[in-house]
């Protein structure tokens, strides 16, 4: 337990989230402290505000783009902090903003997350003005101060980019190679007496969308930074192969999918099954341990030199059972998982050869051979036009649905505040704007998290106020509650209102307000602001994950399709493309992980909005085991593993197949599109043994697509 709890100290101290969270409270004290050793307090206070909105939209991503969504963000705050002030003696003109602002600027997701932070931005600065009435000759002054504060932080983030242009790719990375070790902890968990092999398929999904998460992190950072797929540094080609790397040996993860149950009904008596767990356990630690060294920038040094010597220990265990009489059966199955383990160790023998000093011009032989133009495939490119926006004016669009929610939330939040005499209301509007999200889940959870995270946080902060008198120390106090809030904003957001909450009330209090009278009015207005956008995200408009889900499914099918293609295409001897076939696999991987990520959401949503929980949780899982079996028999033929060549039944199974999938398409409102013509190449002869242990998995992977088909006509038919 102190290993795990000292791992992820080791891990959150090293991420990218705790160096944000650093240089976002670096970022908002120095205008404060500064200014207000000066006498100008106000003048330091207003810069930080400028600069808060301006960290919304420092997200991870290529520097290119944070620099626009940083210059985006100036110019949008500036614009309303000066809109707002000179709307402030008029409360209708001032409303009729807020409901515009609310809707267009939500709106703005259209364009992406990075184009919502802005927007986001820009309703911050407008909600904190709200109870800051400005004289009409300040307006222009504040609006000035506001933008110095955004280009103070976007130079400052700009700044420290240039001078460790390779630092958050390594932390980005580190975190992709961790979530790998993590899944691979997950299934060593299948080997394990006593598992729960249900329970154990939820979480493997659950962190599969993570290591899906994280990867596409690290593909905007790499295939989207031309500093570093152009160059010929050691350290920007290591970063590109030993992510290229990641990904293989993460595919070879993946591939090892066997009937656990039946394995524990044969082989669960005599302990093989619980050496092969901890085998796997010490290949995720030495991942873990690659991953750290990763993410925290320093050389790696293996732990274990010979990781094939526990597997060569438990092929001398499977050729000792199989000669003894006593035991019988055939342990073919294990000395399958066995040979993949050896595939998977030499996958991570690879990736620690990039760490040795004399990689260097290997390094550069290797990486010539992908282009960045072959690389600029794997990401998405995101466009900016005004059809995008207005395509998505109608009811069927799901970020409209949460315009209008988030429309008609600040305008209640609006009004009840107006109603309250002598309140501030910023604090109503703002919790709306974090609380409502698009998906009611999301809104839920954050409304749970936000509720409980204040009256925690509330506690913690009066208590201190309460027993420290000392303004140096409750500065110090709230600069360490400043860094954890920050730090966790994308990790953990009970955390986050946890320690925001005090830091607040830290601040407000060495501004000379009384604590008591803010915890009460914080309190209240978080119960009200999540209150409004509870019941505006279940009531108005609401698109239930169960109503969705049909347009999560159709992606999965569309890329299992084309993955089984791809073996067909290769079984036939035709040249398949390494790089056509990691695309494949890209989509598989990416489509898969969405579908988990909209399953768990169904799960936290009321149990009478869920539609078939238990067929779609079947379905993610036998897609899991699909994608596996083809990637074990498609990879193995690149890798030149197995020769080309199936029998004419083998490929009529694998046909059949591939029409299954067709139909379930069809049923989601795919038009039904006649069968691609396979290759005019004749089945290629194959051996015997071979062929017969081929036309096995080509059964399996059939049976797997009629049980996909299956699942599909039910939950898409509501039956």
């Amino acid at each position: 337990m102190f290993a795990d709890h000292a791992r992820q100290l080791r891990y959150f101290f090293s991420s990218q989230e705790f160096s944000d969270g650093l240089r976002t409270t670096l970022a908002i004290l120095v205008p404060g402290l500064v200014l207000g050793a000066l006498g100008q307090l106000e003048a330091g206070v207003t810069m930080s505000v400028g600069a808060l909105c301006v960290s919304f939209t420092d997200t991870p991503g290529p520097p290119l783009h944070k620099r626009n969504g940083g210059l985006a963000a100036v110019v949008l705050t500036g614009l309303m902090a000066l809109l707002t002030g000179l709307a402030q003696p008029y409360p209708w003109l001032l409303g009729a903003l807020v409901v515009a602002v609310s809707f267009w600027f939500t709106m703005l997701l259209v364009y992406g997350n990075r184009a919502g932070a802005v927007g986001t931005a820009g309703l911050l600065v407008m909600i904190l003005m709200l109870d800051k009435p400005l004289p009409q000759g300040h307006v222009l002054s504040y609006a000035g101060l506001i933008v110095t504060g955004g280009l103070w932080y976007l130079a400052l983030a700009l700044a420290l980019n240039r001078l460790r242009p390779y630092r958050e790719t390594q932390q980005a990375l580190g975190e992709a190679v961790l979530a790998v070790a993590s899944f691979l902890r997950l299934k060593a968990e299948f080997y394990r007496p006593g598992t729960d092999l249900e329970e154990a398929y939820r979480r493997l999904v659950a962190q599969q969308v993570s290591v899906s998460e994280k990867q596409d992190g690290v593909r905007e950072l790499l295939f989207k930074t031309r500093q570093l797929v152009s160059e010929s540094s050691a350290i920007g080609r290591r970063l590109v192969l030993t992510f290229v790397n990641l990904v293989d040996l993460y595919e070879q993860v993946t591939i090892t999918s066997y009937d656990y149950a039946e394995l524990h009904r044969r082989f669960g008596a005599d302990g093989l099954l619980g050496a092969f767990a901890s085998e796997i356990e010490a290949l995720a630690a030495e991942l873990e341990r690659m991953g750290f060294a990763i993410q925290g920038n320093y050389r790696y040094r293996p732990a274990n030199p010979d990781l094939l010597a526990g597997l060569n220990q438990l092929k001398a265990r499977l050729d000792a059972r199989e000669a003894d009489p006593a035991q019988p059966g055939s342990v073919l199955p294990l000395r399958k998982i066995l040979v993949n383990l050896r595939n998977l160790v030499g996958r991570l023998q690879g990736m620690q050869g990039y760490f040795a000093e004399a990689a260097a011009p290997l390094l550069t032989l290797q990486a010539n051979g992908t282009t960045g133009q072959e690389l600029d495939r794997f990401v998405a490119h995101q466009q900016f036009t005004w059809r995008q926006l207005t395509g998505q004016l109608t009811m069927r669009s799901g970020i409209f649905r949460h315009a209008l929610r988030m429309l008609v939330a600040s305008l209640i939040g609006f009004l009840i505040t107006e109603m309250l005499a002598g309140h501030h209301g910023y604090w109503v509007l703002m919790t709306i704007t974090y609380m409502l999200k698009p998906a009611f889940s999301l809104t839920k959870q954050r409304n749970q998290q936000r509720v409980l995270g204040t009256l925690l946080g509330g506690v913690l902060g009066a208590v201190m106020l309460w027993l420290i008198s000392d303004r140096l120390l409750l500065l110090a106090l709230m600069v360490g509650f400043m860094v954890v809030s920050f730090s966790f904003a994308r990790l953990n957001y009970l955390i986050t209102v946890i320690f925001m909450t005090p830091f607040v009330l830290i601040l407000f209090s060495l501004l000379g307000h009384g604590y008591v009278r803010v915890v009460q009015e914080r309190i209240f207005d978080t119960v009200l602001g999540c209150s409004i956008a509870f019941a505006v995200g279940y009531l108005l408009f609401p698109r239930w994950e169960s109503e969705l889900l049909q347009g999560y499914l159709r992606p999965v099918l569309q890329a299992n399709l084309a993955y089984l293609r791809t073996l067909q295409e290769a079984l036939l001897g035709s040249p398949v493309a390494l790089l056509d076939y990691k695309l494949a696999r890209k989509e598989v991987y990416v489509s898969s992980a969405n579908l988990g990520a909209a399953f768990q959401r169904m799960l936290s949503e009321p149990q009478a909005k869920q539609r078939h929980p238990a067929e779609v949780h079947e379905f993610v899982v036998l897609n899991h085991i699909l994608a596996a079996n083809v990637a074990a028999i498609t990879s193995a033929m690149l890798a030149g593993e197995i020769r080309p060549g199936v029998s004419a039944a083998g490929l009529k199974t694998l046909r059949q197949a591939q029409q299954q999938l067709r139909r379930g398409l069809v049923r989601l409102g795919e038009p039904d599109t006649p069968e691609e013509p396979a290759s005019a190449a004749a089945p290629a002869p194959t051996a015997e043994a071979d062929d017969a242990q081929l036309g096995e998995q080509l059964e399996f992977i059939q049976k797997l697509s009629g049980d996909i088909n299956r699942l599909t006509e039910t939950v898409a038919g509501n039956k």
